[in-house]
């Protein structure tokens, strides 16, 4: 019976060691946008284009469909006037204005339409420079591409810290986040 005890807690040690050892502090590495705030950004846009005097008499507004922000004017000035008042909504918002990606200006009739493509994760290359990055400065961690996040593994919490260092000081197409920190 005692046998039989010890041998139950030598199993339960041993799983609660093997648990202790497999789990390593990790982190995801995303790229990511609220779209409520982007959805109310926009409509604070439409309400100061409507109330602009230098908008007065145009048929000037903002159309938000999924990722795509359309935005229509009768010029091209008027557009670029758009563009600066939706991204200073969008950066009040605390939506990081890099993640857009700005079309050319399109005539069309008596209007001209300009698409904004509202990008959002990391594709595939930009994964793979991140995985480059992090393997260059050859700190003790582990960077491995899943869909459209990286997660990155290391045996101690400051190796991890310095990779979120290393790349927020990188010059990188995309806004990072940094989630699911596990220690």
């Amino acid at each position: 019976m005692l046998n039989k005890v010890i041998k139950i807690i030598i199993v339960k040690f041993l799983f609660l060691l093997f648990d202790l050892i497999i789990t390593m502090p990790t982190f995801d590495i995303i790229s990511e946008f609220d779209k409520h705030e982007i959805k109310n950004a926009v409509d604070q846009a439409n309400k100061e284009v409507t109330t602009r005097f230098d908008f007065k008499g145009t048929d000037s507004s903002f159309e938000l469909t999924d990722d795509k922000l359309i935005m229509t004017s009768e010029s091209t000035f008027q557009l670029q006037q758009m563009f600066s008042v939706v991204c200073t909504k969008l950066s009040r918002r605390g939506v990081d204005i890099a993640c857009m990606e700005v079309g050319d200006p399109k005539p069309g009739g008596k209007c001209v339409r300009q698409e904004i493509i509202m990008k959002q994760g990391l594709d595939s290359t930009l994964a793979k420079k991140i995985v480059k990055l992090i393997k260059d400065k050859k700190l003790k961690v582990q960077a491995a591409i899943q869909g459209d996040q990286v997660r990155v593994t290391g045996k101690s919490r400051d190796d991890l810290q310095d990779v979120i260092k290393m790349l927020r000081a990188e010059d990188l197409d995309m806004p990072l986040q940094f989630e699911n920190f596990r220690d």
